[in-house]
């Protein structure tokens, strides 16, 4: 039987919410440690599913690839010092990695998701995944328009006004070249992150965005 996302790592991320002080989460650290072994539990046994038809993921740990919860406030007008979320990202050489296509999974009230794809990659990175949009655009418009994967997954991504310099601007994919990021998303109700099947529905999208994540890392390379 599947692990699922228990009640209480939701209403801890909420409680969070409210309290988000230090004295109120050391006074209540342990809530945290038990949402954090929660979370990690399942996210494991995401890995080792989505590792039967993505062997990139096969070599990760979730107590690796999930975030940490303390937030970076140094530059940031929001003081708070704690995300009220939790979130991990499975990506072939690590969560920090800012050059490959992975999946993100992300847990937050009324704002959970699932994404896929690339957020931040070098500039030469996005070249090189414009080119193959460019030169292979019928492959890249077969797996978006594939019927299971538009019912469940939208392109994301800001775009620039212009098509890039060294594109033709009336390239048939000009569109899809002036994007700035290559993600894609699934939005998941606080509903459908409690089911006793979360496991199971969350590697369903994976799969489908794993030739998208294909996709992009040819192009990228390794």
């Amino acid at each position: 039987m599947s692990t699922a996302i228990n009640p209480e790592t939701l209403n801890f991320l909420s409680t969070l919410e409210i309290n988000n002080n230090r004295e109120w989460f050391n006074e209540n650290k342990q809530l945290y440690l038990e949402a954090k072994a929660n979370f990690e539990n399942v996210v494991n046994e995401i890995i080792a599913e989505v590792a039967e038809f993505d062997e990139s993921v096969e070599r990760l740990e979730a107590k690796n690839c999930i975030f940490r919860i303390y937030k970076d406030t140094r530059f940031s007008k929001d003081k708070t010092p704690y995300k009220t979320n939790i979130g991990a990202s499975l990506v072939e050489k690590g969560p920090k990695t800012l050059n490959h296509a992975g999946y993100y999974i992300h847990l937050e009230n009324g704002k959970s998701f699932l994404a896929g794809g690339v957020y931040m990659t070098e500039p030469k990175n996005l070249k090189a995944i414009r080119e193959a949009i460019s030169s292979d655009g019928e492959k890249f418009m077969k797996i978006l328009n594939k019927k299971s994967f538009k019912d469940v997954l939208e392109l994301q991504g800001t775009q620039l006004v212009k098509v890039p310099q060294g594109f033709d601007k009336e390239n048939p994919m000009a569109d899809y070249l002036k994007f700035k990021q290559f993600t894609v998303f699934h939005p998941l109700s606080d509903k459908e992150v409690l089911d006793k099947n979360f496991v199971k529905n969350t590697v369903k999208v994976l799969k489908e965005i794993y030739p998208f994540n294909r996709f992009l890392n040819e192009a990228i390379g390794k």
